[in-house]
């Protein structure tokens, strides 16, 4: 197995993973139950989930009144988005 083809599992897993987890904790949200820590939901994102969480953001309406997640996430995904095109122009 390549190692890029390591990366994309990786991506897409992780993604997946930040669009459960705003998911889950909408919907845990609704039930007045426990909380995903917000910082767990910058985490998934920082560690390659910013598509994920992003998406999840505005397909359950989800964080969407909170400045630094409106601006956060997409931060987050552009500055992924550069140094990713960083690392493979060298």
């Amino acid at each position: 197995m390549k190692i890029i083809d390591i990366v994309a599992i990786y991506l897409i897993v992780l993604n997946l993973t930040g669009l459960a987890v705003m998911g889950i904790d909408k919907s845990r949200a609704r039930k007045h139950r426990w909380r995903i820590p917000e910082k767990t939901l910058f985490l998934v994102s920082i560690l390659g989930g910013s598509i994920g969480t992003w998406a999840g953001m505005y397909l359950f309406r989800h964080k969407t009144k909170h400045w630094y997640f409106v601006v956060g996430m997409p931060a987050i995904l552009i500055i992924q988005a550069v140094v990713t095109m960083l690392i493979f122009r060298a």
